[in-house]
This record gives C-alpha cells, sequence and structure tokens, in this order.
C-alpha cells in the first residue's frame, strides 16, 4: 500500500516590517527609519520597476546632471504621499550589491491599504522591468496590467506631452547673493528641504524656479561638525548634541513642504527663516536645547521674532536642558549699551570713552582692523626675513594716520553711543579686548570707516558668533570701497608721512628753535601728554619753507 503524497510546501509569506519615511530618494527609492533614536535606517529600492532618474549635483565639474522626463514628477508623488508617514515593507530579494529590494504598503485612516509600486506604475510615472518575461508571477502580470493601463490611458511618460517640458531648469548657484535677497524683499518663499546639514543649516529647492539653495537659519546655531575639505561634515570628532539636534530637525523639515524667508548672507550662504505650518523651527530647536542665539543674525528679523527666540533660549537655559547641562548665567557685561564722550583715539580702531560717572574705557571697534603693513615681503625657506626697524605704526604703516585722524575729528570732545557686541578674551601677552559699535547722530562709526577704506573687514568663521551687531553693513561698507579703490584698497601710491622726531635731541630742537620763534602761532596736535605740564605735540606747519611734520617736546 502506497504511503499519501506530502502536500507541497508554500513558500512562507516574508514577515512585514514598520518603520518611518525620512526620505525619498527617487521615483523608487525611499529612506526608511525606526522609530526610536538613534534610529535604524534600510534604503528599499522598489522591485520590478525602473523610475527616471534625478538631476544630481557633479561637485568639481563644470556640467550637472539634468532630470529624466518625469522623474521630478515621480519623485513628488511619493514624497507628498509618504514623507514622515508609517508604513509597511518587505524586502524580496538582496543581491550581490548593498541595496535591497521590495515592497512598500501604506495605509490610510481609513483603512485602505496601498501599494506604492502598484501606485507609481498606474500613474505612468514608472515601468515594468522584465516585462516580456514569459511565466510572470501573480504580482508581476499585475504590474503589466496596470502598464498598459496607463499607457491607455497616456498617464504620465506615456503621455503625448512634450519629454523637455517635463525637465526641471536647475539653477545650481546664484550669482549675486545679496542681490537676490534684495529682490525677494523678504517675501515668504515655497521651497521643499532637500538635506539637513546640521541642527540650523539645510539645503533647499526654491520654488518654483528650483533654486538650490544652502540656508543658516537666522538667530540661532546648533552645535556642529566642522566641515572636510569636501564640504562635508567631519563625523570623526564627537561634538555634543550635534547628531541629537540634526536629528531633530531631520525629523520635522527633511522633504517637507515649508516656506523660507531670506534675511541676508554670510560666506556664500543664505540666512533666512523656515516657516513650518507647525511654526518657526529655530523656536522650537532652542526650546528644546537644541541651539543658542545669535545676536548679530538676530539683528536681521523683526523685533518681535528675535524676542521670541531670546524668550525659547531662556526657557531652556533655566530647565538646563542639553547643550545648557552645565550653564551657569554668565556675569553680566556691565553698561552693555552708554553713552560716553571720546577723548582719546589710539591709531585706527579704538577709542578711550570716559562714561558719565566718570570712569574711562578703553573700547575697540567690533569686526574690523585698522590697516596693516603689506609692503614687507614674507619670509621663505631660502631667503629669511630681513630685520625691521623699530616702527611707528601711526606714520610708517599707509593709511593708519589717515585712519587715526578720520576717528579724530569725526569723534574727539564728541559723545557717542556704544553697544558691547562681545569680549575678546586675553590670550599670551595681549589683554582682554571689549569690541563695540560706535554710532554718533545714527551713523555706524566702524561702517564709516570700512566706506572710506580706512580698515579691513574681519571675515569671520560661519562658527563665530563673536561679531558687530550690524555685520551685514560692514560688508556692503567694505565691498563699496573695493569697488572704488578707496583707502587701503587703491592701486595707486599710498601716503607717505616722514615725521621728524626731535624729542630728547637737543641738537635737532636748537636748529629748529629760530623757525619757531620767526612765527607768532604754530597750530599743533597733543599727541600725549607725559604729565600735567609736558606735552608731545605734532606742529601741522611751521612755515611755508619748512613742511614736514616733527614731533616736538616742549619743556617745562
Amino acid at each position: 500500500m502506497s504511503g499519501a503524497q506530502p502536500a507541497p510546501v508554500q513558500p512562507q509569506a516574508p514577515t512585514p516590517q514598520h518603520g518611518i519615511v525620512k526620505q525619498v530618494l527617487s521615483g523608487d527609492t525611499i529612506v526608511i527609519r525606526g522609530k526610536t533614536y538613534p534610529p535604524r535606517e534600510k534604503t528599499i529600492s522598489l522591485s520590478s520597476i525602473t523610475a527616471p532618474k534625478l538631476a544630481r549635483r557633479v561637485q568639481n565639474q563644470n556640467t550637472d546632471s539634468e532630470d529624466e522626463p518625469w522623474a521630478w514628477e515621480a519623485r513628488e508623488f511619493l514624497r507628498k504621499k509618504l514623507i514622515g508617514q508609517v508604513v509597511s515593507f518587505h524586502v524580496e530579494k538582496t543581491p550581490t550589491t548593498t541595496r535591497e529590494y521590495g515592497v512598500v504598503f501604506l495605509t490610510s485612516e481609513n483603512g485602505v491599504t496601498e501599494n506604492m509600486t502598484e501606485a507609481l506604475v498606474k500613474e505612468g510615472l514608472a515601468w515594468v522591468r522584465n516585462e516580456n518575461i514569459r511565466s510572470p508571477t501573480p504580482e508581476m502580470a499585475r504590474l503589466i496590467e496596470l502598464q498598459d493601463q496607463a499607457k491607455s490611458a497616456k498617464k504620465g511618460k506615456w503621455s503625448d506631452d512634450n519629454p523637455r517640458d517635463h525637465v526641471r531648469n536647475i539653477k545650481w548657484t546664484v550669482d549675486n547673493m545679496m542681490n537676490f535677497v534684495d529682490k525677494l524683499e523678504h517675501k515668504p518663499m515655497k521651497a521643499v528641504i532637500e538635506h539637513v546639514r546640521d541642527g540650523s543649516t539645510v539645503r533647499a529647492f526654491l520654488l518654483p524656479d528650483f533654486t538650490y539653495i544652502t540656508l543658516m537659519m537666522c538667530g540661532i546655531r546648533s552645535p556642529t561638525h566642522k566641515l572636510d575639505s569636501e564640504g562635508k561634515p567631519d563625523t570623526t570628532t564627537k561634538v555634543d548634541w550635534a547628531e541629537e539636534a540634526k536629528y531633530f530637525t531631520e525629523t520635522r523639515l527633511l522633504q517637507q513642504d515649508v516656506e523660507i524667508v531670506l534675511e541676508s548672507i554670510n560666506n556664500n550662504n543664505f540666512v533666512g527663516t523656515v516657516l513650518h505650518p507647525k511654526g518657526n523651527i529655530a523656536e522650537e530647536l532652542l526650546k528644546a536645547g537644541f541651539a543658542k542665539c545669535v545676536d548679530w543674525s538676530m539683528t536681521k528679523m523683526k523685533k518681535a521674532d528675535s524676542d521670541k527666540l531670546k524668550k525659547a533660549e531662556k526657557l531652556a537655559q533655566e530647565k538646563r536642558l542639553r547643550i545648557w547641562a552645565d550653564y551657569t548665567p554668565p556675569a553680566k557685561i556691565s553698561d552693555k549699551d552708554f553713552v560716553g564722550t571720546v577723548i582719546e583715539v589710539i591709531n585706527g580702531d579704538a577709542l578711550v570713552v570716559k562714561k558719565a560717572d566718570g570712569t574711562l574705557k578703553k573700547i575697540f571697534l567690533a569686526s574690523i582692523r585698522p590697516p596693516r603693513d603689506q609692503s614687507a615681503p614674507p619670509p621663505s625657506d631660502d631667503k629669511p626675513a630681513e630685520p625691521r626697524r623699530s616702527k611707528r605704526p601711526l606714520y610708517d604703516i599707509p593709511w593708519m594716520f589717515e585712519a587715526r585722524e578720520f576717528l579724530r575729528k569725526k569723534l574727539i570732545g564728541k559723545k557717542v553711543n556704544v553697544t558691547v557686541d562681545y569680549i575678546q578674551p586675553a590670550r599670551e601677552s595681549l589683554p582682554e579686548k571689549l569690541c563695540c559699535t560706535v554710532t554718533i547722530s545714527n551713523v555706524n562709526v566702524a561702517e564709516a570707516m570700512l566706506s572710506k577704506g580706512y580698515a579691513w573687514l574681519i571675515h569671520h568663521k560661519q562658527t563665530d558668533d563673536q561679531r558687530a551687531s550690524g555685520y551685514d553693513a560692514l560688508i556692503a561698507a567694505e565691498n563699496k570701497a573695493m569697488k572704488g579703490n578707496k583707502g587701503v584698497h587703491s592701486k595707486k601710491d599710498v601716503p607717505v608721512h616722514r615725521v621728524n622726531d626731535i624729542c630728547g635731541d637737543p641738537v635737532k630742537a636748537k636748529n629748529l628753535l629760530p623757525h619757531i620763534k620767526r612765527s607768532d602761532r604754530i597750530e599743533a596736535l597733543v599727541e600725549f601728554c607725559a604729565n600735567g605740564s609736558r606735552l608731545r605735540l605734532f606742529p601741522k606747519r611751521l612755515s611755508p619753507h619748512h613742511l614736514p611734520p616733527l614731533w616736538c617736546g616742549s619743556p617745562v
């Protein structure tokens, strides 16, 4: 008696997995993450279909790729359905490559489950691979049937539209960034966030022109990794809360529809505000302790908006959240804003101001440097630097005297408004510096110096938050001076001041005495007060026959 034939073994259905859609890379590739931090990620390519390829920016080359027709429509079809949604999926096969293929399902609120592969083919936004196989599986047969329906209905890539009408004209760079910002006039622009570099820096496409920008969030700065030679974050060095801040922003903004308000520029990046339907992400980062306020960029915002950011930061500080875990309230800068009288101008960037209570403050103009000597060639291996004679910077460095005189004539004896922007700590033999914005009659003194070419602007790093509060105006002022070849930017001969110092030289003083006696009155500038009765003077003019300026001392 023959035994009963065993029933054929049915292939076991793959176990479904669940996750949240983090990113849609193209019309057929999806990144799915776990629900907890740090999340595990899986990149799934939809099996059995191919979607048009999106354009990619090619670094360090003159030409960039462009979209295949309908590539953007396919990506957007999936993005709008899936981004941020909980999906189920299973992996069908893992070939020799690292890519995993599978099927992704989205279940709506009313319980209807949609197969994303079938949805794409049905809309004509992807085509079936291996459609001519002799014995297709039921799943493959279903896809071929949907593709035939899309062809008949002339949907998507099967339509009669000109394929070039479905290729984006992407603007990967903006030539004149400040002009671009000015033209928008702070109007909100619709955008899609394409990449999150760190908690407060994103890359986005501005719509509908597909202008690709890097945006630093106005008013805040999150912890971030330094950039490597390719401009990518160097994650080899741990930075506290950098990854967590990035994750916070990614889960809320990546590939979301937002509005962007461009406020300014900084080091070839745009500075602006990202507005999500649920609010301002900058404020949320501050509340969660993932960012701190940055004064220089907050000045670009409306006061009501900047006040919200300061309030959010203060809440995180009080709760000692994340980056503020070891926070202790700093010693307040005494008199952050004060009015005083300028009693001395020191070279081209420092002043001594007398406050109302009689105390003296030595302050430096924030974010600028005085003219510097660029005449000496730098030392090399085969030719060491030549020994330099003792210098009097005020007269020996080109444009230093003009810079000092500009400040002296404009400020000496005048009342000015002073705002302390930051304190530069002491280092080596250099003392602490109080760096300030100084205004007189609503004129920013540093801005006026730069516009005349009497100073150099300090080009701060992106991560350097210590800068003048009106930094953008300083950039514009220096650019104006450079275009006009003014002062230190001049290509012509620089002014030369030959000073004959006769202080401490009785022979020179005796020879000069007859010239002084022949003049009833000599106009001079008091350069130094040695004591109550001893002065060092700089005569502006001794006689028509003796024009060079001199140092002279008045004996007691």
